[in-house]
């Protein structure tokens, strides 16, 4: 598969020139090493109006980053388990309201921290349970032990639940290890990035009675056409691999982060919902072309077009931004004027955020600072693939709507 430019972009609307400083711009990064190379397309109404790549895919061996290239997506991998989810929601297999307890009976008694220490927590009951949209949603109160932010986080550090799981767990028993730590608040009552997607993944194997990966592959990477989506990569294809960077912390100079880069050569024992998987450039702009397009591609239908928007709006109680809804905690995101769907940030007010979007345009990245967006507004996609972690080190994200939206001048 392709990603190569269709079209004229003065065709739909974009200025060739002002494309070009798409590449100008990111291409300093690489010039002046905080990247080592990157790979990005632009698309609208479904033809690709810019696609680039500049530098390497992996530094020390002198490998350029080619159309291709083999990027770790991370958290990019929990839209999609939330189309598998909304698929089998669709086939009546559960209801949003749903508590989970019903297939993870696990979460049947779950407790909420209350106070103390990492050493001395106090929790009391849930008095509400935990249901199938807070998991969609991250209103759950399940969290990130690599946050490092609060006490429950500590908690789930403790319990080996760092940037993985605790070794030789498999998806059953680290959700099963989930349910035993206590809730950071009680469900629906706030926002938090955390591990709600590994679980809605366990959920999925539990409801559809196949394993995540067999569930990803039969019913949406197969049918969609994405090919090089995978979860780990094996030998014959491990040169497309890039490389895993992170900044030297006194140079800002990208530094191959290898002992984490690594685990995406071999198998997991865990398969994570939230953020397990391996593509390319090109199958996740299938992935971003079936959203645009309301559930379908290249007729296949996989969702509902009521469905794909309904899960793209503000789910969040009261319409309310993660800003007023969230404690302060790492996303992947900024939370002033930007709500959350089911599997998605949503863009409510470009104007908090100092960035050009349209309202409506939902999106997610991933933490080796990949990042995409649906405009359904204007018919835009972008998509954006480094290995820099974590992607909060450099504004590449928003940088890029700049830069987009500024081209577009129809």
């Amino acid at each position: 598969m392709s990603v190569a430019v269709s079209t004229d972009p003065d065709r739909i609307g974009f200025d060739p020139a002002r494309l070009a400083r798409i590449d100008e711009h990111f291409g300093r990064y690489v010039d002046d090493g905080r990247l080592a190379g990157w790979q990005i397309v632009v698309t609208r109404r479904g033809e690709i109006a810019h696609s680039a790549t500049y530098g390497l895919r992996d530094r020390e061996a002198g490998a350029p980053v080619e159309p291709d290239t083999l990027w770790r997506i991370y958290s990019m991998t929990k839209p999609i388990t939330s189309v598998a989810a909304m698929m089998l929601w669709e086939e009546g297999r559960f209801e949003l309201n749903d508590p989970i307890s019903r297939w993870l009976p696990e979460f049947a008694d779950v407790r909420v921290y209350d106070r103390g220490s990492v050493l001395k927590p106090y929790t009391v009951p849930a008095v509400e349970p935990v249901r199938v949209w807070h998991l969609l949603t991250h209103t759950a109160g399940l969290t990130y032990g690599f946050a490092q932010v609060n006490v429950v986080d500590g908690l789930y550090r403790a319990a080996g639940f760092d940037l993985g799981v605790p070794a030789g767990a498999d998806l059953a028993e680290a959700t099963r290890g989930m349910a035993r730590l206590p809730l950071l608040f009680q469900p629906g009552t706030s926002w938090n990035y955390g591990v709600s997607t590994d679980v809605l993944g366990r959920l999925v194997e539990v409801v559809s009675g196949q394993s995540l990966d067999a569930f990803f592959t039969e019913r949406i990477f197969r049918p969609l056409g994405m090919t090089d989506t995978r979860w780990w990569v094996d030998e014959p294809d491990a040169k497309r691999l890039a490389a895993l960077y992170a900044p030297h912390p006194a140079t800002g100079q990208a530094v191959r982060a290898e002992a984490i880069g690594r685990y995406a050569l071999r198998a997991p024992e865990c398969l994570s919902g939230g953020g397990g998987l391996v593509s390319t450039a090109a199958d996740y702009h299938r992935f971003t072309q079936f959203l645009l397009r309301g559930g379908e591609l290249d007729g296949v239908r996989l969702l509902g077009p009521r469905t794909v928007r309904f899960m793209t709006r503000n789910h969040l109680p009261g319409n309310r931004d993660l800003a007023s809804f969230s404690p302060e905690g790492f996303a992947e995101t900024i939370l002033d004027g930007v709500g959350f769907g089911l599997g998605f940030a949503v863009v409510l007010d470009p104007v908090p955020s100092r960035v050009p979007s349209s309202v409506g345009e939902y999106y997610w990245g991933g933490l080796a600072s990949t990042a995409f967006w649906v405009d359904p507004v204007e018919e835009v996609t972008a998509l954006l693939f480094t290995q820099l972690m974590p992607s909060s080190t450099y504004p590449l994200r928003p940088q890029l709507r700049q830069l987009v939206y500024s081209a577009l001048v129809d």
